[in-house]
């Protein structure tokens, strides 16, 4: 992927500002798909007749599935001109993820900090994974290095040249 005029820089979002993406609609394929990436078979995940006799009564979407997800669907809530993922502070799964969930989530910049005179800068969400129902369903703290527009050098005047020494016996 490629950044656009769309994507904004480190410099364009402020603390406080959020955004709340598009929805996406939780699949069984989904299920089975991160299943077999993540070899995590665990048959509360992949097992309907297993799932019957457990306090959800159906398949529940692995967690870290709702992780990834959460991760997915912010790619564009707000577009941002992101380097790198650097970490999670904190993830909490509050509730299972169903089969046909619909999913969407929400951004909010907690903190910024300048890096590299303004060419980068480390940006602090607040993300959650909400449902159909609004129940917010994974919440946490990530961050991200953000490209920024870098501050420009103001001019220095030039040092004054020391006038060369005058002649000690002039002639």
């Amino acid at each position: 992927m490629s950044f656009t005029e769309y994507h904004l820089y480190f410099d364009d979002v402020e603390v406080g500002q959020s955004w709340a993406s598009p929805g996406r609609t939780l699949t069984e394929a989904d299920i089975v798909n991160f299943a077999g990436l993540s070899g995590d078979y665990n048959p509360m995940h992949v097992n309907h007749e297993y799932a019957k006799a457990t306090p959800f009564r159906r398949p529940i979407a692995h967690g870290l599935l709702g992780l990834a997800i959460s991760s997915g669907i912010s790619l564009y809530s707000p577009p941002m001109r992101t380097l790198a993922f650097l970490g999670i502070k904190d993830w909490q799964f509050l509730h299972p993820i169903f089969i046909g969930d619909t999913l969407s989530g929400e951004s909010t910049v907690l903190e910024k900090e300048q890096r590299s005179r303004g060419r980068r800068g480390v940006i602090t969400w607040k993300r959650q994974l909400v449902n159909q129902e609004g129940k917010v369903v994974q919440e946490g703290i990530t961050l991200t290095l953000v490209e920024g527009r870098g501050v420009l050098r103001e001019s220095v005047p030039a040092t004054p040249k020391t006038p060369p020494a005058a002649p000690l016996n002039p002639a």
